[in-house]
């Protein structure tokens, strides 16, 4: 993350930090693989994380490139006293440490070598359940967000149309996939500390506050709210 942040310096880009979160996992992933040694299970477990940190990757870039900063980070180097110290600290080793805690089971994963049994495809099914509801919620917004005839208009179809952050409650559901998987062996108990961090800044920090606050007051997504649940995909309401 120190180096992401001397890249931010040049680029004069803090947005940068967004595209290096999903591609900081696959580093500690293969990191603590090669140091360790790893296990075929450990293997399985690293190809799916590389699989979601590439994928979230490739998606931040292609949603950012050619255009401004993000505004969270404009409206930060604008107002922070002190922006780059601040910068470097409450960005980029912030979000450091967080993706330690939240790779903690990758890590325990890897440093033990466990059979591969039944646990493990129970953990990988919910991973994979994850995974196709963020990739598929994102694509379906990429896809409304570059229709000329969306424009001005709230997402509410697809997958939206029963969650208002789908994405979001795929990202959580694959860290606890991904802590089924460290349950089998010593201590994996302990683990857990990863899937509740991540569900703990998406719900209540960074992810789903951010946007109900910024899209607070509009006609239409107060009509949307009454219809549709917050986070667990359900039926909508009528």
């Amino acid at each position: 993350m120190s180096l992401w942040f001397i890249v931010s310096i040049i680029i004069k880009r803090n947005d940068v930090a967004d595209f290096a979160w999903g591609i900081g996992f696959v580093f500690v992933a293969w990191l603590s693989f090669v140091i360790t040694g790893g296990s075929f299970k450990s293997l399985i477990i690293n190809i799916l994380v590389t699989i979601w940190g590439v994928r979230l990757a490739t998606h931040i870039y292609k949603r950012n490139v050619n255009k401004p900063e993000d505004a969270r980070y404009q409206a930060w180097r604008q107002s922070w006293k002190h922006f780059y110290f601040r910068s470097y600290l409450q960005v980029f080793l912030l979000q450091g440490f967080l993706m330690f805690l939240i790779s903690i089971p990758i890590i325990f994963v890897n440093k033990f070598i466990v059979t591969f049994g039944i646990i493990d495809l129970i953990g990988i099914s919910i991973w994979l359940i994850g995974f196709y509801f963020e990739s598929t919620a994102d694509r379906q917004l990429s896809e409304f967000l570059h229709n000329p005839l969306n424009k001005g208009r709230l997402m509410d179809q697809g997958l939206w149309r029963y969650s208002r952050h789908p994405n979001y409650f795929g990202e959580v559901v694959q860290w606890w996939g991904l802590f089924i998987t460290a349950l089998s062996i010593p201590l994996g108990y302990l683990t857990i500390i990863g899937p509740i961090t991540i569900t703990s800044i998406i719900l209540f920090v960074s992810g789903v506050p951010l946007l109900e606050q910024k899209y607070k007051g509009r006609p239409d997504f107060e009509e949307y709210k009454r219809h549709t649940n917050i986070f667990i995909p359900l039926p909508p309401k009528k």
